[in-house]
């Protein structure tokens, strides 16, 4: 996973209307009726299939601490998925857009040239509907990192580089150089 498919997930899980299982045996209940088999939670975890078996019957209370975080990150990728779906839907939708806020060093090619700015800028840029609807396409069609960046650095290129159209039309593309960081908000 990239930094934008990352930024996706955690803006996801800020939506949640209830909380996943907290105990050991309720989060591997859930993975077994998401997955189907014992061996399938085992291959997504890490562990064997007895072991799913002893956590599910409670034979086992605490899991290793990477096996924990496993188990963790296993559920809350596929906890509620309707209500992940329907933000999603909202923020496509006439009216909703994606606010992106980020630290990165951007590169821009223009009539003058090209440059990469040695700088970082801290944005938070609220970006139409479309550029939501394209970056959730994008994800769901598993584009690469790369290609992600380029849809949220064409919205700053249009939204706040040229202003909606106001100045700066010689920029013909902006790229994401290099993220400090990147938070999604929909």
């Amino acid at each position: 996973m990239g930094e934008i498919d990352d930024a996706i997930e955690r803006a996801d899980r800020e939506s949640f209307t209830r909380e996943p299982p907290k105990t050991l045996k309720g989060r591997i209940n859930y993975l077994l009726k998401q997955l189907g088999s014992a061996k399938a939670v085992a291959e997504e975890i890490g562990v064997t299939a007895d072991s799913v078996n002893r956590y599910r019957r409670g034979a086992r209370k605490h899991a290793r601490p990477d096996v924990a975080a496993a188990i963790e990150d296993a559920v809350r990728s596929r906890w509620q998925p309707q209500v992940r779906k329907r933000r999603q839907r909202q923020a496509a939708a006439t009216g909703g857009g994606i606010t992106v806020e980020t630290r990165a060093q951007f590169g821009y090619t223009s009539s003058a040239g090209s440059t990469d700015d040695g700088r970082f800028r801290r944005l938070t840029v609220r970006l139409p509907e479309e550029y939501a609807q394209r970056l959730f396409d994008a994800r769901s069609a598993g584009a690469n990192d790369r290609e992600m960046r380029r849809i949220i650095a064409e919205g700053f290129k249009e939204i706040y580089f040229q202003d909606g159209g106001s100045r700066a039309m010689g920029l013909s593309d902006v790229t994401l150089n290099d993220i400090d960081y990147l938070d999604l908000d929909y």
